[in-house]
């Protein structure tokens, strides 16, 4: 059997255990030893496994998942959320649809200082919800703005999809943040033109809220308490990684330790808010950790294989556009993203198609992170694995799932079509970072 047929085999056999609900982590870590066996030997195969895990849980680099991972957590359980969501709800409240509108520009702050998706939709869904039932708007509207606002989290910094990219990929880190700015601000504008469109054709998904234009003072009311400086401590945390003052992992500490001092002097970090950050960091760090470690040894055994550098040269001999080619890999995505969780997806797939994309078709790979990361922001909402859309029935628990998918639509085809947009002008996405820290 040549190494190529195992390769095939092993992402069947991937597939055949998850299916079978065997965690994920688990199912490629398995699934990359016995295929390592086969190409090479199992001796070969059990050094590979306890070398690669052993280097990943000691991963200076891998830390930045921790560090990052424990500031949103810290900002989650201390209330900045509900902080966030008076801002927005004061500045663009007053507008057709406002306070769906207010859920995007609090999801887009937040998600800076937190980002977690799943933090971000829990936090703002549970202020922003039930504020848009008082004013009778459709369910439908106000629980998938939510869930879509809350992916936005994903693209912009600090992200751990782009993290795990660039580990994934040996691509700089702060780089991969910085490109992620401007897509996030342009997917948040995008939103709310959605939800403009859609409340002005439609007038009884969003009943107009009584009250006018806010003034600059009652603006600048909302941010007292703290807000003002948790979003001074992100600017510095995330300032001094972009000028090279910080390391990303010092960054994520920087940030960590600005958000527990902030929270404390004003209050709102208590003896539980914190026990429960630690625990939820630990959690979420531990499961991100355990997939990377996964993914390491099933990457290990692909490379061996040979399939992905097979592909690559099957690729390079086809005669199709490389545009042609890059739309096929993210359909590749989208399906996949309906079906599987994003983090393993692109652990998985990575391997196989990072050397297609930036060697054969010659992609910029920083470029490419952000497109992956704007399909993740598409996955997360799409039926039938879309975890967002969980986490936000869990907030409106007597709101059918079905209404939430059903409202997603509208979203899914605006960051679409910002993805196109982002793959026909590449440089909105490189220009910041080129500029920032060079070519």
């Amino acid at each position: 059997m040549s190494p190529m047929t195992i390769g095939f085999l092993g992402i069947a056999g991937f597939l055949i255990l998850m299916m079978l609900r065997m965690p994920i982590g688990v199912s490629m870590g398995l699934a990359g030893l016995i295929g390592f066996s086969f190409v090479n030997s199992p001796e070969a195969a059990l050094k590979v496994l306890s070398s690669d895990i052993f280097n990943n849980f000691a991963s200076y680099n891998l830390s930045i998942i921790v560090t990052f991972s424990l500031m949103g957590f810290l900002a989650y359980h201390a209330g900045i959320g509900s902080q966030l969501y008076a801002f927005a709800y004061k500045a663009v409240g007053h507008l057709p649809g406002g306070l769906a509108m207010a859920s995007q520009v609090a999801c887009a702050i937040f998600g800076a200082v937190c980002g977690s998706s799943t933090a971000t939709t829990a936090t703002i869904g549970s202020i922003a919800v039930p504020e848009m039932r008082k004013y009778k708007y459709n369910d439908s509207l106000s629980t998938a703005s939510v869930a879509a606002g809350g992916a936005i989290g994903i693209l912009i910094p600090p992200s751990v999809i782009f993290v795990i990219y660039g580990i994934a990929t040996e691509q700089s880190i702060a780089r991969l943040l910085i490109s992620g700015i401007v897509p996030g601000i342009l997917l948040t504008i995008a939103y709310m033109i959605t939800v403009y469109i859609l409340s002005k054709r439609n007038p009884e998904l969003a009943p107009p809220r009584p009250g006018s234009r806010p003034s600059i003072g009652e603006l600048l009311s909302t941010l007292k308490g703290g807000l003002v400086e948790v979003i001074i401590i992100f600017i510095i945390s995330l300032g001094g990684m972009f000028l090279g003052y910080f390391t990303p992992t010092e960054a994520g500490g920087v940030g960590a330790a600005g958000v527990l001092l902030v929270t404390l002097l004003t209050g709102k970090m208590n003896w539980k808010a914190f026990n429960n950050s630690l625990r939820d960091t630990t959690r979420s760090a531990a499961m991100i950790l355990f997939l990377v470690a996964g993914a390491v040894v099933f990457s290990r055994f692909l490379a061996l294989s040979r399939m992905p550098f097979e592909l690559a040269a099957w690729v390079s001999s086809l005669d199709m556009p490389n545009f042609f080619v890059m739309m096929v890999i993210l359909l590749v995505y989208l399906i996949g993203g309906c079906l599987v969780e994003m983090i393993p997806l692109i652990l998985l797939t990575i391997p196989i198609f990072f050397p297609i994309v930036v060697n054969v078709l010659g992609y910029d790979p920083i470029w490419f992170g952000v497109i992956i990361v704007m399909v993740t922001c598409i996955g997360v909402i799409t039926p039938p694995v879309g975890i967002n859309a969980y986490v936000i029935k869990g907030v409106a628990k007597d709101v059918p799932l079905e209404t939430v998918f059903r409202g997603v639509w509208p979203f899914v085809i605006a960051a679409t079509i910002l993805t196109v947009i982002l793959i026909a002008f590449p440089s909105i996405s490189t220009f910041l970072p080129n500029l920032l820290m060079g070519k």
